[in-house]
């Protein structure tokens, strides 16, 4: 069944312009991508095909694999036909010109999605693998911190008490820590927030406490300052007695992650290695990929 998210153009989609080479492997034309991918003009979306090319080598792929130089026959005024440049593209090919290409284009951002919820084949390096985990549960933590600040107005905790209700469930969670008490047992200055300093296992864990009193605040109704303020700190000790039970690291005992902002600027900068399953490294060589090395 063909995915509802895959790029179209009319009733044709991505997957419908897939043919097939000598080498029985799948490909796919570049003259057929491109009004798919919402660019006009050849030369326009040449420049994207060779930015993938660079990626390819960039990534640790060999482009010989994945871009082949080929010629298209199109037609011409009254029955006529000229031949024209093209590529022989592998999937692995189009998610990287998809990624190349102008984000502006909708439908490049749609073709990026698409990809990305194929999840073809890309395999971060462990490090990057990390920081991109940290930085995501970074982000979610955020949105959870104003989701549960949220429920806590709900719940009647007036504007100039939310330093106490937050530093609550810190409490809870950091054996009657504070949010200040933390950053001095773990020399993190106190300009910097608390969050940007915790490694993944210590947000996963504020993420839950969070997440677990905004839902019992809403669950048992409760609209008093002070017991909002104590079923956060109740729940923070609960989620760190559930550490504790399973053997894992109190997280007052966890040291201080890099800044958040040089996890950010790593990714950014990073050129991950793509490591390709073998039916995807073969790309336009196939089964054949073996025997040409």
């Amino acid at each position: 069944m063909i995915s509802k998210n895959i790029p179209t153009i009319g009733d044709q989609s991505f997957e419908d312009l897939k043919q097939s080479n000598e080498h029985n492997a799948e490909y796919w034309s570049a003259r057929d991508l491109q009004p798919l991918l919402g660019y006009s003009q050849w030369r326009r979306f040449e420049d994207s095909i060779k930015r993938a090319i660079t990626s390819c080598e960039q990534s640790g792929n060999n482009p010989g694999y994945h871009f082949a130089g080929a010629g298209k026959m199109i037609e011409v005024g009254k029955g006529g036909a000229r031949e024209v440049d093209d590529y022989q593209l592998s999937r692995f090919a189009c998610y990287l010109i998809a990624q190349n290409g102008d984000p502006r284009k909708p439908e490049i951002a749609y073709a990026q999605k698409y990809f990305a919820i194929q999840a073809r084949k890309q395999e971060l390096s462990e490090q990057l693998a990390a920081d991109q985990e940290r930085l995501d549960l970074r982000k979610q933590t955020s949105e959870e911190f104003k989701a549960l600040s949220g429920a806590a107005r709900q719940a009647g905790v007036q504007d100039r008490m939310f330093g106490v209700f937050h530093d609550a469930g810190y409490k809870g969670l950091y054996g009657g820590l504070g949010g200040e008490a933390i950053k001095t047992r773990k020399n993190i200055p106190a300009k910097e927030q608390l969050l940007d300093r915790m490694n993944a296992t210590e947000l996963a864990a504020n993420q839950f406490r969070m997440t677990q009193t905004r839902d019992k605040l809403a669950r048992e109704g409760i609209n008093s300052q002070q017991q909002a303020i104590h079923t956060h700190e109740a729940v923070g000790k609960e989620v760190r007695a559930a550490i504790e039970r399973i053997g894992g690291t109190l997280p007052e005992q966890i040291p201080p992650a890099e800044h958040i902002k040089e996890v950010e600027k790593r990714i950014k900068n990073a050129v991950p290695k793509m490591e390709l399953g073998e039916k995807d490294a073969g790309g336009l060589l196939g089964d054949k990929k073996n025997n040409a090395e």
